[in-house]
This record gives structure tokens, C-alpha cells and sequence, in this order.
């Protein structure tokens, strides 16, 4: 499972404030921070890695892995 850390990042501000930072809604904002996001738009990744000075990779982390039953 991939996780967005946005709450350690955001070091001690708050998502509203990310929300008038990066013009995105704060309720997308509030679902990746609570692990309910289904999909990332890559514009507001960037936006958001803006906004907060860093790489995605500092943002996004792989939490457990599970195995896959997807065919590749």
C-alpha cells in the first residue's frame, strides 16, 4: 500500500493552509492524508511538492507490500 505522508510534512500547518497554497480542494487533501485517496493527479503532486519544498519520494511511501494477482 502506498501512503502519502502529507501530516509530516506539513510540520505542524495545516491542510486548509496546503488547500490556499495549492488551490486544491481541501477535501482531495484530507482523503490522501487520511489513506481514502483512490487515484493522485500528478499536477497536484507537483503542486503540493511546491508548496512544501520537496521530492514525491519524500511524499509518497510503500507502507506493506501485498501480492500481486495482476497478470503483467
Amino acid at each position: 500500500m502506498i501512503k502519502i505522508e502529507l501530516e509530516k510534512l506539513l510540520e505542524g500547518r495545516s491542510l486548509y493552509w496546503l488547500s490556499k497554497e495549492t488551490e486544491i480542494r481541501w477535501a482531495t487533501l484530507s482523503a490522501m492524508a487520511n489513506g481514502k485517496a483512490q487515484r493522485l493527479n500528478l499536477d497536484d503532486l507537483e503542486a503540493i511538492c511546491d508548496v512544501l519544498r520537496c521530492q514525491p519520494g519524500d511524499l509518497l511511501v510503500i507502507e506493506t507490500r501485498k501480492k500481486s494477482t495482476r497478470k503483467r
